[in-house]
């Protein structure tokens, strides 16, 4: 679930991806990195920590020279939280330079890993990524651009991705779509970021996304578009529901507006009756809750004050810093909770940990009763292509019914959105999502690879 850029085309390149990065921290908190290329010359900066901790030194800005760059804020969800995983990848290919970021996950690898070493390939790191990079050098085709392609059908899985390559700039996405990717121009360059929030905030305007299925190529000439894949959508509807920035236009919609539709269909379907409040869990159920407040009789209120200095705490790596933030994230209102009958609006139950803890927490406010929504449906089966909830093991829905997991938080009713519901409040059509984490109905095969 990481965040990427790319920026093509324009003097302060590198500053310009460092922008994009903020606004794209919420994808990756682990490391992030930045490679510009400068003519013939690629420069990379890159470490463990928020983009403030890797970039908070401006002299590193000025370690970055040249027209063309590419970011990558990391979640590590293959192959690691390493050093050596740290992206953007910056790799030799006939003495030039070739950078990669990728957001998604690749499946079905263990065959062409050993097709590769047979071949002489040497990896250097244990990511996915570096397979499309090692199949790119060791394809027969004749040109750049066809070796990409050759590449990329190669490969299955989940991809967003943005390259140099010598003075061209490659965008690329899996004919599913499952992650977002989309492009923007700004005063002649051209700017490709995961989320639009990212092209907001630089003044960019967003063109269109980058198609399912379609690899970008930009050099001095103009763009190319060449076709890998025929498109198959299979966007990952859990973007809508957790990890997009309802300020972002992704899948070709608002993220807000989704959110919001969500919490009105939760409300007609599961209304909490004569309930005083609707409260969030701020900050990724702020927009349903809004929703759920509107098809209900209760108000929004704001119960839970988040502290804005700790990150989000489903994407920190162990679950021993998971718990110690939690402590540190939430505070009531209690003036707000006290002797009302309290509606908390969450986005969804994985581990249940962190809302167990948050329960304790609103019942020392003393609210007359605690009801929760969950504006999707009860997670169950693991992701493969990006999300971390990789075991059924670690899965709360897929061990336990919903009456279980209602007296494991000890609240007196729980209730999830439908898939139904969910599919209904989107404005595409059902078969264009992958649902699996909720239904267990993969659109592919899956080999699970726990080592390569």
């Amino acid at each position: 679930m990481c965040g990427i850029v790319g920026i093509y085309g324009n003097e302060e390149a590198a500053t310009l991806s460092y922008l994009c990065l903020y606004e794209l921290q919420h994808r990756g908190q682990e490391s992030c990195g930045i490679v510009s290329h400068d003519e013939k010359i690629s420069h990379v900066e890159k470490g463990f920590g928020l983009v403030s901790d890797v970039f908070g030194d401006n002299n590193k800005m000025e370690q970055l020279p040249g027209n063309m760059a590419i970011g990558h804020n990391r979640y590590s969800t293959h192959g690691g939280g390493g050093k050596q995983n740290i992206q953007p990848f910056l790799f030799n290919y006939e003495d030039t330079a070739v950078s990669i970021s990728h957001n998604g996950n690749l499946v079905n690898l263990k065959d062409t890993k050993k097709e590769l070493e047979d071949m002489g390939a040497i990896f250097q790191t244990t990511s996915d990524t570096e397979f499309i990079i090692h199949l790119f050098a060791h394809s027969e085709k004749e040109t750049f651009e066809k070796k990409m392609l050759d590449a990329f059908r190669s490969v299955q899985g989940a991809y967003s991705i943005v390259m140099m390559y010598d003075n061209k700039m490659i965008a690329a996405r899996d004919k599913y779509g499952l992650r977002p990717l989309c492009m923007g121009k700004l005063d002649g360059s051209y700017i490709f970021v995961s989320e639009t929030c990212a092209l907001d905030l630089i003044g960019a305007e967003y063109v269109r996304d980058v198609k399912p299925g379609e690899m970008m190529v930009i050099d001095e000439d103009g763009i190319d578009s060449y076709q890998i894949e025929d498109p198959d959508k299979k966007h990952c509807i859990f973007e809508y529901v957790y990890f997009s920035r309802p300020d972002s236009f992704i899948f070709e919609d608002s993220v807000d507006k989704i959110r919001r539709k969500f919490g009105k269909t939760l409300a007609l379907e599961d209304p909490v009756l004569n309930s005083d409040i609707v409260i969030s869990v701020p900050d990724s159920s702020n927009t349903a809750a809004v929703g759920f407040s509107q098809r209900s009789e209760a108000r929004f209120e704001i119960g839970l004050i988040r502290n804005h200095y700790v990150g989000r705490t489903f994407i920190y790596p162990s679950q021993k810093v998971r718990d110690f933030s939690v402590k540190l994230k939430f505070n009531t209102i209690k003036g707000v909770l006290e002797d009302n009958k309290v509606v908390i609006v969450d986005d969804s139950i994985v581990r249940g940990t962190t809302l167990k803890k948050l329960v304790r927490i609103i019942k020392k406010a003393n609210p007359k009763e605690i009801h929760i929504r969950i504006s999707s449906p009860p997670v169950k089966h693991p992701c493969y292509y990006g999300m971390d909830f990789p075991s059924e093991q670690e899965l709360i829905a897929n061990q336990n019914s919903v009456e279980e997991i209602r007296d494991h938080l000890e609240v007196d009713s729980l209730k999830y959105l439908s898939v139904e519901g969910l599919l209904e409040s989107t404005q595409m059509p059902k078969e264009n999502f992958c649902t699996a984490c909720f239904t267990g109905n993969y659109f592919e095969e899956v080999k699970e690879e726990k080592s390569l």
